[in-house]
């Protein structure tokens, strides 16, 4: 599973990382997390508001910083079995 935090860096950007390390490491699920800053980049996705969350290429999250068990939804396995 691929997720990429998209964002230029700012504070709110770092909340999502740390929010999707959470959730990661809580769901057990193997992936690759990355932190997308190239405009272009955020661009391709269609994305005009940052912070963004995508998961396997899809735009999961716009301009908010869901919570670590909303994340591990995303992923397939929610946190505490929910």
């Amino acid at each position: 599973m691929n997720i990429e935090v998209l964002g230029p860096g700012c504070a709110k950007c770092k909340s999502l990382y740390a929010e999707v390390e959470k959730a990661v490491a809580q769901s057990g699920v193997a992936a690759t997390l990355a932190k997308v800053e190239d405009i272009e980049k955020i661009m391709g996705y269609g994305v005009m508001q940052t912070p963004a969350l995508v998961v396997d290429g899809k735009v999961r999250s716009v301009g908010r910083i869901p919570r670590a068990s909303e994340i591990a939804a995303w992923l397939g396995k929610p946190i505490g079995g929910n």
